[in-house]
């Protein structure tokens, strides 16, 4: 009980903060958009079911209805929608992040909801957002501030697999923008196949869908001299993973000299059990994850990943007591069935690019 009432007071509280930051904002949109920076974060955050509450009769969303099985209904829809808010303005204190990827999202109207209809509405978002194959509905989606971050182009990257052309999955987004108006950057936001069903039976998929990624990454560096390509993902699999590591060929460290490579900024976590971006029973799991191009730390761009890398939202609001497993866990939604008012089951993770 003492948890569960803690875990109220933090979130009302976070929520006054947040009310005075938006009202400052508010008063104050104009200065806080003029002003020059040198640093701008992005992020990526799986939000674990972000569904609305109509039946949509080509999908599998029966379990988020008002008569379905979790018993979905406005209030916990807006619900979801305000703390996921609150996760976005808290990652980027006084300055919410520049770009922020997504995925376990149902359509383009919960994005119009959040970014609309929220307090996220005072800081200018924009939405791009393709409708994806998968069979539940859920896609990925980057939302990003107009005025820090130009869209040149985007498309999609769809997956559909040689060895079973019944299974679905989501597609990768991909996206092409300028940054600080002077570099161009490649942003591939991702969600792989689960391992529901067990690791062996779904590894095949993981690695297609990294086959498919690697393709895109070795055209633009075969085009580009010195491609700024940044990768995120909810990626079912960890760092040292055979999709990760060598299908996709993202280095576990970054000690090479060449630019011309990819480099995982989560490998840092590999000997630290105790934190991760999701937990599975005792276990703390790596599979949020940033990948980029060796130039954006090599020191010779205009722009570069800070010195701090990648790093884990793992603030205490976003975290409950795990009473089974012991130590902490995400504070998510649902579990099972059961209605548990918190926020994902995946902690968000983002990175600081700068401008030299």
């Amino acid at each position: 009980m003492r948890y569960v009432m803690e875990n109220i007071i933090l979130k009302y509280t976070f929520g006054f903060s947040l009310i005075l930051i938006c009202t400052f904002a508010g008063q104050y949109g104009n200065l806080i958009q003029a002003q020059e920076t040198n640093s701008e974060r992005i992020v990526f955050y799986n939000v674990e079911n972000l569904f609305d509450t109509e039946n949509d009769s080509i999908k599998n969303d029966e379990e988020f209805l008002p008569d379905g099985p979790k018993n979905w209904n406005n209030y916990r829809f807006y619900d979801k929608l305000n703390n996921i808010y609150r996760v976005i303005l808290s990652i980027g204190e006084w300055d919410p992040p520049a770009i922020v990827g997504l995925c376990e999202i149902e359509n383009r109207f919960v994005l119009n909801q959040l970014v609309y209809q929220t307090p996220l509405k005072r800081f200018d978002y924009k939405i791009i957002h393709f409708e994806s194959p998968d069979r539940r509905g859920i896609d990925v989606a980057l939302i990003y501030r107009y005025h820090k971050f130009e869209p040149l182009s985007s498309e999609t990257i769809q997956i559909d697999f040689p060895f079973n052309s019944y299974s679905k999955t989501r597609d990768i987004l991909y996206v092409k923008g300028v940054f600080f108006e002077i570099d161009t950057v490649h942003l591939f936001i991702n969600h792989w196949p689960s391992r529901w069903g067990g690791y062996l039976k779904t590894k095949p998929k993981r690695e297609y869908v990294a086959s498919q990624l690697k393709s895109k990454v070795d055209s633009l560096f075969s085009t580009d001299k010195n491609p700024n390509i940044i990768i995120m993902g909810d990626f079912n699999d960890e760092p040292w993973d055979e999709s990760i590591k060598n299908v996709l060929d993202a280095k576990m460290d970054t000690t090479g000299n060449g630019k011309k490579y990819l480099i995982n900024l989560m490998a840092k976590y590999e000997k630290d059990w105790l934190t991760g971006t999701s937990k599975y029973k005792e276990d703390w799991n790596i599979i949020d994850q940033f990948i980029i191009s060796g130039n954006l730390i090599s020191g010779h761009n205009i722009i570069q990943i800070s010195n701090e890398g990648a790093q884990i939202h793992n603030v205490d609001f976003l975290l409950e007591e795990d009473k089974t497993h012991g130590g902490e866990k995400p504070f998510r939604t649902f579990v099972g069935y059961k209605y548990n008012g918190g926020y994902s089951d995946h902690l968000p993770i983002y990175i600081d690019i700068i401008k030299k």
